[in-house]
């Protein structure tokens, strides 16, 4: 163990960073936290977690030596899976290094027995600021265990924001100044076609066209073996990716219809196994399920979920329609931007009446509706104008909240109907709003 742990740090001390283009999220300013706290940096494999580390580590190189500085990845695959080579950790890096480093960087250490006492007895008994990164929910505030309650604060990483994606493609727009410009509406538009159809994974949005799709589909095949089938021992994989098919195909699902196409398509997994599975590709976080908004959680519980995927590339990329779906990938984009700019005590709902009228996102911050959106890519039709509005104002006076909007293609104005202002907000320009 300490001869592995030994090598690994002197690469790292020997090792150059990588050039790195910077992220709206700055971590430097959870250094000094009060009382001091695990960062625990969570998020979907390859949405930049690690780079977002390394920026930060640049930023501390320019006053501090690298001894003082200790990066660990724990996919190392020379590194075994035991709690020994924790508790080895500490005492190799004060022989490594002359003194006991002041910040320890641990990526994916969740795969690790023990993983979070050893943090715990860490974070007693040494002065030590201590990071961790990872792809499982495990981490999540939701889900962190329970010796680390109270002394963990979760730090959720999203593939790039629109703002970010322009940044990356070099496509300058400043942003404080408004209204914008022809030519800059005209770069904007252009790039939110791709940002639209290839999402915001940050390898994905520096690749050439033709090499999107591909490296989108190995990330998908990783999640699938890597973060679901080991990481929970699905011995079924060709159900789960069936699975996983059906709903990327879907834009809601029960799991009494999953569990009948399935059967339909001899796919034997009974009801219990499904729930699991979706757990499983929610855990690693693919995926995010909605329910719907009831005050009865029986009715939570029995009526469909709509799902969202954490990434418009993987819809393009792995959908088995033929034709873009525009509707769908304006809806996914406005889901993860929600889930971007809302904090943990903000919960995220659709709501639907008897009638099928139905609203595609409500939010509610602690027991208070707070907004209702309507996401419609082509609002002209004169049809789904009127089907899109009679929901927003059905549901408005069913949840009293006036906070109404709808995101669209290309109308921007606000509109008084039945003494309510609805606001129509053009997608590209809710996207740049702060």
């Amino acid at each position: 163990m300490e001869k592995i742990l030994k090598t690994i740090f002197y690469e790292w001390k020997e090792r150059k960073l990588p050039q790195i283009i910077r992220r709206e999220k700055n971590l430097k300013e959870y250094l000094q936290t009060k009382p001091p706290k695990i960062i625990a940096i969570t998020g979907f494999r390859r949405v930049g977690k690690t780079y977002l580390v390394f920026q930060l580590i640049k930023e501390l190189l320019k006053k501090k030596n690298r001894e003082e500085i200790v990066y660990i990845n724990f996919e190392d695959e020379r590194i075994p899976l035991r709690t020994e080579i924790l508790t080895d950790l500490l005492p190799t890096v004060k022989q490594t290094f002359q003194k006991l480093s002041e910040i320890l960087f641990l990526d994916e250490i969740q795969e690790i027995p023990g993983w979070s006492k050893w943090i715990r007895r860490i974070y007693d008994q040494e002065r030590i600021k201590i990071f961790v990164t990872g792809s499982s929910s495990k981490m999540s505030s939701r889900e962190i265990p329970t010796e680390l309650r109270g002394r963990c604060l979760e730090i959720k990483i999203f593939p790039l924001s629109f703002k970010e994606f322009l940044k990356f493609k070099d496509i300058g727009i400043d942003f404080k100044r408004v209204p914008y410009s022809e030519n800059e509406k005209a770069k904007v538009f252009k790039a939110l076609e791709e940002y639209l159809f290839y999402g915001g994974m940050p390898e994905v949005v520096l690749a050439p066209v033709e090499r999107k799709i591909e490296i989108l589909q190995g990330y998908y095949k990783t999640v699938i073996r890597r973060d679901i089938s080991q990481r929970f021992k699905v011995k079924n994989e060709e159900g789960l990716k069936a699975l996983l098919l059906l709903i990327l195909n879907s834009t809601s699902y029960s799991i009494t219809k999953l569990y009948n196409t399935l059967k339909s398509l001899n796919y034997k997994i009974g009801k219990t196994t499904l729930l699991n599975y979706l757990s499983y590709i929610e855990n690693s976080y693919f995926a995010e399920s909605v329910p719907i908004f009831s005050y009865k959680v029986k009715n939570q519980l029995q009526y469909p979920r709509k799902i969202y995927f954490v990434d418009n590339g993987f819809i393009t990329a792995l959908s088995t329609k033929f034709s873009k779906d525009f509707g769908r990938l304006y809806e996914n984009l406005v889901f993860q931007e929600l889930k971007r700019r809302t904090g943990y005590q903000t919960e995220i709902f659709y709501w639907k009446d008897r009638t099928g009228r139905e609203v595609d996102f409500v939010l509610r911050d602690r027991l208070k509706i707070k907004k209702l959106i309507q996401v419609c890519y082509d609002i002209n039709d004169s049809t789904t104008r009127d089907r899109e509005i009679k929901s927003l104002l059905r549901a408005s006076k069913e949840l009293k909240c006036d906070n109404l909007m709808i995101i669209n293609q290309d109308i921007e104005k606000v509109e008084e109907m039945k003494d309510k202002e609805i606001k129509f907000i053009p997608l590209w320009k809710w996207l740049m709003e702060k």
